[in-house]
């Protein structure tokens, strides 16, 4: 499950689809927005239930302000931390019902980084920290980033965890327009010029790639929830025949 901010709804409507279709994933890995379904859904949460959190959840959970003057990053994410723990009930990414991944990105060395152990919601707010508008999150010593840096849909993480058919659900935004002089919009658009030619390697690896239609919908807008998991639901309803086509191949295989 990839990054996409408030798109990451869209995220949930997916997990519907294939629980509807009676598909059940082994493992699930999410980056950033996509972290967050990824860990309640890990948790053991179903599809209605997800729909529910995410129609109840409010952008204040999120909104940790600190004074941008004296710090590195406005949102300290602190909330994000505490409300994700609050969710799946405070269990250890190693104790999920589901395999989990949370992918962020090491800021000394500025490689990838899979969290598979150890406290959820610090995992999952590490790996939403957008640089300069989320604080960087430390670890023992390590400090995080938003793992969309390195990998914005982790299609090589879901393999690392032993994947053998990966269903990619890829909620970035086109870069689109001319971004505002507002300085936070210009580092946005960046996030997405740079998140486009990280998945067009990236993605090739994957056997399904869901990429709902959200246009028009911004990264902020928490108003249009249950337009995502409408996209969500009608991108993945459009692949089951290729999803069902890829499985068999694989067990064919086998």
């Amino acid at each position: 499950m990839g990054g996409g901010a408030a798109r990451g709804f869209a995220h949930v409507g997916v997990i519907q689809v294939l629980e509807e279709a009676g598909i059940k994933p082994d493992l699930v890995v999410g980056t950033s927005a996509g972290s967050l379904v990824a860990a309640l859904y890990a948790s053991g949460r179903s599809g209605p239930q997800l729909q529910a959190v995410a129609m109840n959840m409010d952008e204040s959970a999120f909104a940790d302000w600190t004074l941008p003057i004296f710090s590195r990053g406005v949102l300290r994410g602190e909330a994000l931390a505490r409300y994700v723990n609050a969710q799946v009930g405070s269990r250890l990414i190693e104790n999920m019902a589901l395999p989990l991944g949370i992918v962020a990105t090491d800021l000394n060395s500025g490689q990838g980084v899979l969290f598979r152990r150890g406290d959820t919601g610090t995992a999952v707010r590490a790996s939403s920290a957008v640089p300069a508008v989320f604080l960087p999150v430390k670890i023992g010593s390590q400090e995080y980033v938003d793992g969309g840096l390195v990998s914005p849909v982790p299609v090589r993480y879901a393999r690392q965890m032993g994947a053998e058919v990966v269903i990619a659900v890829d909620i970035s935004s086109a870069p689109e327009g001319n971004p505002s002089a507002d300085p936070l919009q210009i580092l946005l658009q960046t996030f997405a010029i740079m998140g486009k030619s990280i998945n067009s390697w990236e993605l090739k690896d994957a056997d399904i790639v869901v990429r709902p239609a959200l246009t028009g919908m911004g990264s902020g807008d928490f108003a249009g929830k249950r337009r995502a998991i409408d996209a969500g639901r009608a991108a993945m309803l459009a692949l089951l025949p290729q999803l069902r086509a890829a499985l068999e191949a694989k067990a064919h295989a086998h």
